[in-house]
C-alpha cells in the first residue's frame, strides 16, 4: 500500500520538517517564538545544519516582503483606491509597512522553514535510512 505524499508548500506553511514532513520545526505554535527544536521530533533531523545557517533567511524574508508589497499593492489598486491625484499611494504605502510589522514574526518563521526546506530534501523511506 503506497502512502500520499505530505505536500511541500503545506509542509512549509506549516512549519513542519522538510525532511519527514510530519515533526515540528519550532518549539511552540505561538508566532512570536523563534525557538527552534534542534533536532525533528519525528525522524530526528537536525534544523540548524551548521552555525550561522539561518543568516540566508533575510534574503527569504526580503523576497517575502517583495512579494507581500506587490500584492498589496495590485489589492489596493484593484479596489479602486490607488491614484496619484488624492495621495492614496501614502495610504496604501503607511498601510502596507504597519502590515509588514504585524506580519514579521509569520515572515520569520515562514522564512526558516522555506530555507531550511531548501537544504533538506524529503526523504519518503527515513524510517529505512534512521
Amino acid at each position: 500500500m503506497q502512502t500520499r505524499r505530505p505536500s511541500y508548500i503545506w509542509s512549509v506553511i506549516t512549519n513542519k520538517c522538510p525532511r519527514c514532513r510530519e515533526g515540528e520545526v519550532f518549539e511552540t505554535k505561538n508566532i512570536f517564538s523563534r525557538k527552534m527544536h534542534e533536532h525533528c521530533t519525528v525522524c530526528g533531523q537536525k534544523t540548524e545544519i551548521e552555525v550561522g545557517f539561518y543568516y540566508g533567511t533575510g534574503y527569504v524574508s526580503y523576497a517575502l516582503m517583495i512579494a507581500f508589497s506587490v500584492a498589496t499593492l495590485v489589492a489596493w489598486g484593484v479596489l479602486g483606491h490607488l491614484s496619484w491625484e488624492d495621495n492614496s499611494v501614502i495610504y496604501w504605502f503607511f498601510t502596507n509597512v504597519v502590515l509588514m510589522v504585524l506580519f514579521q514574526p509569520i515572515f520569520m518563521r515562514l522564512s526558516r522553514s522555506i530555507w531550511l526546506s531548501w537544504f533538506v530534501k524529503y526523504e519518503p523511506d527515513w524510517k529505512k535510512e534512521a
